[in-house]
């Protein structure tokens, strides 16, 4: 096997085994169980990421970014707004349903209470977090809007926004919460928010 493919083969591994880790353990999650658990020494995490933080941002990252590519197939790029973000929103709808939701949403909890107990390294997941969203604000910017075009700054708060509302309803879809929220259900709630008295006229 080539340097590169090793190389790349034990990145993997580790970022898979992070995931696992991460989800059962949260904050708990000790380097050297993640290494063990992908057959690996800490000193590959070193190697490859920098260390722990390194690699817990690589995670964010490993774990948003087809996140966002998805996303951005989902929505065609000729359609306004209003229908960007109901496309936006049934697709969000739709992953609640695939067989690694909850695999998926005991990571996202698992990283928030990293976050949340780490304050150096929460703000350093935050900042990938807010890479990755700049993604869905390039998505919804220049989206035609009564009859102008959606702003940078107009598709940032509205991003931060539908974010935070359609992750919400994810959860809680998840967690048996949320039994009514169908695609119709999210993609009104996502509509609102560029409605009436809308986060667009800020």
């Amino acid at each position: 096997m080539k340097r590169a493919e090793a190389k790349e083969r034990n990145r993997r591994a580790l970022l898979d085994a992070a995931a696992r880790v991460v989800s059962r353990d949260g904050f708990r999650a000790r380097l050297d169980e993640i290494a063990g658990e992908a057959g690996l020494t800490t000193g590959a995490v070193y190697s490859l990421f920098g260390g722990k933080n390194g690699l817990l941002a690589a995670l964010v990252t490993d774990h948003l970014g087809p996140h966002y590519d998805e996303i951005g197939r989902a929505v065609p790029g000729e359609l306004g707004l209003l229908d960007a973000l109901d496309a936006f929103a049934r697709h969000y709808r739709r992953t609640c349903d695939d067989p690694g939701a909850r695999s998926g949403l005991s990571l996202q909890l698992g990283l928030q209470d990293i976050a949340l107990r780490d304050p150096g390294l929460g703000a350093r997941l935050a900042g990938s977090v807010r890479e990755h969203e700049e993604h869905l604000v390039a998505l919804l910017t220049g989206r035609a809007h009564r009859g102008a075009a959606v702003t940078p700054h107009q598709a940032r708060h509205l991003a931060t926004a539908l974010r935070a509302l359609l992750v919400g309803l994810a959860q809680g879809v998840v967690l048996g919460l949320a039994p009514d929220a169908d695609e119709a259900y999210f993609a009104a709630a996502a509509r609102a928010l560029a409605s009436d008295a809308s986060l667009l006229d800020r």
